[in-house]
């Protein structure tokens, strides 16, 4: 296990990820996109805590649980600049229309630092599977080929799989990463409000054994 400077926040501050090397493919894990989806975030320091203890896995592993470190600091969806850092990467449909404060796409895409590091990551370690944990209605939310790894993760959950998230989201991850350049993207929508006991005890354990099948 190593830790680096994953990236830095829109105030300069360092977002730490940690790296388990096993010799296998290289997965993503991110927590905290959206500072103030915290269930996110619980489950990713659980999997840091866990990946420290035992790490049985043929992969690379980065793990990043706070992406978003202002935004989870000040318990806010967007970052120190109050941009949505999930509608701010340059893809073909990245819009700057700002519908709600929420959403703001930010002065131009791939405008923030916090995403500059996630796409030199993405072009230089080229991951076959990103994961990256947020909190909505319950759903596996698709993009390119890990239905695998989410046909794990509904059996374990109940949760549905689905290749639309059901609204726009230009600028996101699951179509910069899964769609644009090949790295299969899951977008895992645990249940909002769910307790940290609960993410733990079903949550967890669930994207553990979703792990296997990128062996």
């Amino acid at each position: 296990m190593k830790t680096s400077i994953f990236t830095y926040t829109s105030k300069g501050l360092p977002v730490p990820a940690w790296h388990f090397n096993n010799n296998g493919p290289e997965v993503l894990i991110l927590g905290g996109v959206h500072g103030d989806e915290v269930e996110g975030v619980i489950a990713a320091q659980e999997l840091l805590k866990h990946f420290m203890n035992s790490n049985p896995y043929k992969l690379n592993i980065t793990l990043v649980p706070q992406f978003n470190l202002e935004g989870v600091i000040f318990k806010t969806r967007g970052n120190g600049n109050g941009v949505d850092l999930n509608r701010n990467l340059p893809t073909k449909d990245w819009s700057p229309e700002v519908k709600t404060p929420r959403y703001h796409p930010g002065p131009f895409a791939g405008s923030e630092k916090e995403n500059h590091g996630l796409m030199t990551y993405l072009d230089e370690k080229k991951p076959v599977y990103v994961l990256s944990l947020h909190s909505w209605h319950p759903v596996l939310n698709v993009n390119g080929d890990c239905r695998p790894a989410a046909e794990v993760l509904s059996r374990l959950t109940g949760y549905k799989i689905d290749d639309d998230i059901g609204y726009p989201t230009p600028g996101c991850l699951g179509t910069y990463a899964g769609l644009e350049r090949n790295c299969p993207t899951l977008t895992y929508e645990i249940e909002r409000g769910l307790s940290a006991e609960k993410i733990i005890e079903i949550h967890v354990p669930a994207i553990l054994e979703s792990l296997k099948v990128l062996e």
